[in-house]
This record gives structure tokens, sequence and C-alpha cells, in this order.
């Protein structure tokens, strides 16, 4: 994203809490900040004016009550990262998911202390920061837009969850793969997400909308990995594993993460029809991807530490 911009000429703000190294011109302006602390915010942002604001970690309700506060009729344009998660908290919401499916019923609350519960946290976390953006966009001042995302997919993603798929089907060992609930993947490559941003930006349309941003493609996670199996030049090995047992040995999410049991899957519909998005197809941004991974020199995700244990159970279950 911030390539992008600096390459269109725009003037360039990026407020973090300066831990990780970017490699960025002079010429962006650095704020260093811990947006979860409201006070910090206020003394580092509220002196300053931008055209617009780009959210790419909102996560709390009262973070976005604090951008809000600092906002509102001082900005052009407030584009907000939201999650297809918003939908997963939905009760009885039909895959794939299209905006209306946000309103209705919620499931409930989950037992504490368990990773469902994690995961409903953070669904709901995204609805309450939605909930509250669109109320103030309601209220007037506030011109926000949302983009809620399914699993990103790009060359530089900080997870590296597909390089740790690159690197087991380059290897030519088994890819372990649990047998349920094979949900249909339906991603979105990087790129496309800055275009939806860019557009946005330039043509100053989608105020006080959300927007599913995802790839047209629905595929299995054998389907996907045989794409990806193409790109790099080698057919995977997929070995089907009952999940209880992938977990029990603690192999789940490594060894598999496109497999997780909260895995959104969006219609993709009215970004096309209202922003004119075109979404990059999959065996396309995955050779990019793949080509990227080649040319630089890439440590090994933690993720990919017991390869050798993983390579033992999957030729138990040949």
């Amino acid at each position: 994203m911030s390539q992008r911009l600096i390459a269109e000429g725009h003037r360039l703000t990026i407020l973090n809490r300066g831990v990780t190294p970017v490699d960025l011109p002079d010429s962006v302006h650095r704020l260093i900040c811990d947006r979860t602390d409201a006070r910090q915010m206020h003394r580092t942002v509220a002196n300053r004016d931008f055209d617009a604001v780009i959210d790419m970690a909102l996560y709390k309700e009262h973070e976005a009550e604090t951008v809000v506060d600092l906002f509102r009729g001082r900005v052009d344009r407030y584009i907000a990262i939201s999650s297809g998660q918003v939908y997963l908290v939905r009760d009885n919401a039909n895959r794939p998911y299209v905006e209306s499916d946000y309103d209705g019923d919620l499931i409930p609350e989950p037992q504490p202390n368990t990773y469902d519960h994690e995961e409903w946290r953070y669904g709901m976390g995204k609805r309450a920061i939605e909930d509250t953006l669109y109320r103030a966009e309601a209220a007037g001042d506030f011109p926000v837009t949302t983009l809620r995302l399914p699993m990103v997919n790009s060359e530089r993603d900080t997870f590296r969850r597909l390089y740790g798929y690159i690197l087991r089907v380059q290897d030519g060992g088994p890819v372990l793969v649990p047998q349920t609930p094979n949900h249909p993947l339906r991603h979105v490559y990087g790129g496309d997400v800055v275009a939806a941003i860019m557009t946005l930006l330039q043509d100053g349309i989608g105020q006080g909308r959300a927007y599913n941003i995802s790839q047209d493609e629905t595929l299995s996670i054998a389907q996907f990995l045989h794409l990806l199996g193409e790109a790099i030049g080698k057919k995977p090995d997929i070995r089907y594993i009952e999940r209880d047992t992938l977990e029990g040995r603690g192999f789940l999410p490594d060894c598999s993460p496109f497999s997780d049991l909260w895995m959104s899957e969006l219609d993709n519909t009215r970004s096309k029809e209202e922003l004119g998005m075109n979404y990059t197809p999959v065996s396309e941004y995955l050779a990019r991807i793949v080509a990227y991974h080649r040319e630089n020199h890439i440590e090994p995700p933690v993720s990919y530490r017991r390869r050798k244990s993983e390579k033992a159970l999957g030729n138990q279950n040949k």
C-alpha cells in the first residue's frame, strides 16, 4: 500500500509503534504511537490534518471511538479494514456471505478460554468497530468506508502462511490437511486490496458503504494446493488426516492454516458493481508470490519447524 501511494505522488504519513523495521523513502513522515492508548493518539495526531486515513489495524471498540473523536470533520475519507469474520458470528447466515448478511441474530458466546471464544471475540470486536464508525457516519462529518477481507495472500505476508505451504510442496513431503470441515477457500490477493483502496481514494465513491473484497474463484483446499503446485512445478502430496489427530499432536494450524474452522467465504458482487473491481485470478497471483519467494531469501516460518514430525505422520497415512 505504501509503495503504491508513494509511486502515485501522495504525501504519506505512517503511524505505528515503530517496532518493525520498514524500508521507506525519507519523504514518508513517521509518527510513533501506540494506537491502543487514546491519550497517546490525541497527543500525536490532534494537531495534524490529513486528506484521508487508511486504518489497517483497528481491533477494539475503544480504538474506533478514539479515531471518531480525532477525525470527525477533519478528513475527506476514512477507510477502515475490517474482516469477513463479522459474518462468522452471525446465526444461520449462509456462505458465501453478502454484505446484507451483517444484520441479524448472533451466535451465543462460546465457552471462555477456548479457541472458539477467541475467534468469536475477534469477530464481535470487528462488528463493534464497524457499528461505532457507521453511527458516526450517520451523524455526519465522518465519511467512512469499510472493506471486509477474507484471508489475504501476498508477497509480504508477515505471517508467512502461504510460504509454509510453498515450502511443504517444494520439499516433496506430505502436506497434512484435516478431513473436516473442508470449508471452500475464497481468499484475496493483497494487490487487489490495494486496488480497492486506491479506487475509493481516487474516485470518491463508497462513502457509508461496506464492501467484501474477495477473489472470484471458490476452491477446495486440494484445488488451491494443486494450483500452488503448478506455480512451483511440483505436484503436492496431500494427505487427509482426522482433525482430532492433527490437533492432538499440535500440528494445527501450522501444517494447514487455510483449513481453519473460522474461515470466511465472501461474495464480491457489490465491489464489482459499485467499485468496478477486477480480481486477479488465483493462478496468476500464486505465480507472482512463488516467484517473489524464489527471488528473495526469506527465513522459513516458525510453523515449519516440526516438518520432520509432519512427514512421519503423513507417511503413516499413505
